[in-house]
């Protein structure tokens, strides 16, 4: 499986984007996928991760703002991200990987990250 994520951009505080993750060569339906971001001179961060029955968990300061879902028909996982702010500004990645409990782990498997940037 490899992994392609898309649509980032800029975009001002308050406004909204939609992230997805495809996947190329075979299907990720049976899979757990995550969102990650990383912003300058600070470690990745989990921000959203749903598994193949659509659990999902999100971090801590997503607050609300964010919704995570899978299309299986298309073999995508979306990330829509709401009221948008400045802090947010990073590269967003997808991970495949696998759900223990209530817990995302994160995978070896990783899209090539699309900029998100958030203007004030």
């Amino acid at each position: 499986v490899q992994l392609q994520a898309s649509g980032g951009g800029l975009v001002q505080a308050g406004g909204s984007l939609r992230l997805t993750c495809a996947s190329s060569g075979s299907t990720f339906n049976d899979d757990s996928i995550g969102w990650f971001r990383q912003a300058p001179g600070k470690q990745r961060e989990l921000v959203a991760a749903i598994s193949s029955n659509t659990r999902t968990n999100y971090g801590g300061f997503v607050m609300g703002r964010f919704t995570i879902s899978r299309d299986k028909a298309q073999n995508m996982v979306h990330l829509q991200m709401d009221g948008l702010k400045p802090e947010d500004t990073a590269v967003y990645y997808c991970n495949q990987g696998d759900w223990f409990g209530t817990s995302y782990v994160k995978g070896t498997k990783w899209g090539q990250g699309t900029l998100v940037t958030v203007s004030s």
